[in-house]
């Protein structure tokens, strides 16, 4: 079963055989997009993800949680998204938002926020940038409704580890696919094809990325072997 298992104050453990990336937002003609680097080596056993955010061995855990007396406590809830989301109406199209950020920023197309270009669907690009706009939300926080049925892009079952080139800091765990995420008590967060991991440890939202990232700007020291690397 491809699982990732929260640990009380200790790392994510992730289980079956789970494709692991590393991915940059970098900045193109304007927009921010997410960018493949490399695939990274991981057991087919499975292996154990920091949430700390001082692990020597980014994106591994080494154990530094305890060194730090780690709290990593979770606070977010198990309602279902459908009850915390709340609908924006648009011409030719809705968008659930249920106000969970991980800012990555790809809800900004050329025309306009997805918010905006919802209202203004009846657009067909309108229409188009937002439907790509609220696909592309690494937190599954925004969800394009047509003809009442959400759309969902296909997306392979996998973990990401990202850095955010514009921002300069290191942002989250991005999870794609039908991977069960599992609270230290033992029950399951509702199965999303989007969601977004805190691996700062400042998040408010535990286990889920609530862009304190930023705020504390977080740089997971990682020494880039491709791709560009995260300057001061």
């Amino acid at each position: 079963m491809k699982k990732i298992k929260v640990t009380k104050n200790g790392p994510y453990l992730v289980s079956g055989e789970i494709s692991l990336y590393l991915k940059q937002i970098v900045e193109e003609e304007g927009l921010n997009v997410l960018k493949t680097i490399k695939k990274l080596d991981t057991p087919k056993t499975g292996f154990a993800l920091c949430r700390c955010g001082k692990s020597v061995n980014p994106p591994f855990c080494d154990a530094a949680h305890k060194n730090i007396g780690f709290d990593g406590t979770e606070v977010a809830g198990h309602d279902k998204y459908k009850d915390r989301a709340e609908i924006y109406r648009g011409e030719d199209m809705d968008l659930l938002d249920d106000d969970r950020c991980a800012f990555a920023r790809f809800c900004h197309k050329h025309l306009g926020d997805v918010w905006t270009l919802t209202q203004q669907s009846d657009n067909p690009e309108a229409k188009k940038q937002a439907i790509e706009a609220a696909s592309q939300c690494p937190t599954g926080r925004l969800t394009a409704i047509l003809n009442r049925q959400p759309v969902e892009p296909e997306l392979e079952d996998s973990i990401s580890i990202v850095e955010d080139l514009p921002k300069k800091v290191s942002a989250g765990i991005f999870v794609t696919g039908n991977i069960i995420i599992e609270d230290a008590d033992g029950k399951k967060y509702e199965a999303r094809n989007r969601q977004a991991l805190c691996r700062c440890g400042a998040s408010q939202l535990k286990p889920f990325c609530d862009a304190s990232h930023v705020s504390v700007q977080y740089n997971d020291g990682i020494k880039r072997k491709s791709g560009k690397s995260i300057k001061k």
